[in-house]
């Protein structure tokens, strides 16, 4: 299993996973392999002979990293004939409020959404096998993700935040996508888009909130409000609810637990 963007935190949690025990994992460093280069990219990946690539490697802002690296990991599984999970995100989606199926179409209204949309057709594109894994809002427990961070950080006075309480996604522990990724790996059958998150709809504050509280901290002290009403990248709102059906998860045995079940 060959695995891009494992120092971060759902490659962290992938390499720790029993869901992966059965396979050899070869996660390279973006030293060692930059996945905007190209032809580079797929003799890079055609080297190891994988039988399964995930691919999860992530760069803020970076287009040719999110879009162009998607697309050339995508040409190294096809022309190794492996097994390609691609990391998505809900933020393909505009917000409403009705969960969204796998069958729903993608209408982002954020420039990050956009260029994961943008990722996922190019995969599909280049690797029509592929499954693209759409989760929601991730955290972890050996490992922090960067909203648990935000609220730490916030905490403690480094970084002055408010926490949305319009704002609504499906958190998800890193850990249960990890072990869905493991899943995944073996289910050739798969493909397409399959959401894979949390089974509650919480706020950003509601969120920050259960956070704090694992860190031993008074919920309280969090600033909490509504968020700014900006234009986005279409002309729409930014999103305020997207929730995540997850049924066809469910139904190949995948689950994410509850936020205060997954923190114990």
């Amino acid at each position: 299993m060959f695995v891009t963007g494992g120092t971060g935190i759902l490659g962290g949690h992938l390499q720790r996973s029993k869901a992966v025990d059965r396979w050899d994992l070869v996660a390279p460093g973006s030293g060692a392999l930059d996945i905007r280069m190209d032809d580079r990219v797929v003799d890079f990946i055609r080297d190891w002979k994988p039988a399964v690539i995930v691919h999860l490697a992530y760069r803020k802002g970076d287009r040719r990293c999110i879009v162009d690296g998607s697309k050339n990991v995508a040409r190294a599984a096809s022309a190794c004939g492996a097994r390609l999970i691609q990391l998505s995100s809900d933020a393909v989606f505009a917000g409403r409020d009705a969960p969204y199926t796998e069958a729903d179409d993608p209408l982002p209204v954020s420039e990050y959404g956009q260029m994961k949309h943008d990722a996922e057709r190019a995969v599909v594109a280049a690797c029509p096998s592929a499954v693209i894994v759409r989760t929601s809002l991730m955290y972890g427990t050996d490992t922090l993700a960067t909203a648990q961070v935000d609220v730490r950080d916030a905490l403690s006075g480094r970084r002055p935040m408010t926490f949305y309480t319009d704002e609504f996604r499906c958190p998800a522990h890193a850990a249960d996508v990890a072990a869905a990724i493991g899943v995944l790996a073996g289910l050739r059958e798969v493909t397409g888009p399959i959401h894979i998150a949390g089974p509650e709809v919480l706020s950003r504050a509601e969120y920050a909130a259960a956070i704090a509280r694992w860190l031993g901290e008074d919920a309280r002290r969090l600033r909490i409000g509504p968020g700014p009403r900006h234009q986005t990248i279409s002309g729409t709102e930014r999103p305020g609810r997207v929730v995540l059906d997850t049924s066809l998860a469910a139904s190949l045995g995948m689950r994410c637990r509850p936020i205060a079940e997954a923190l114990r």
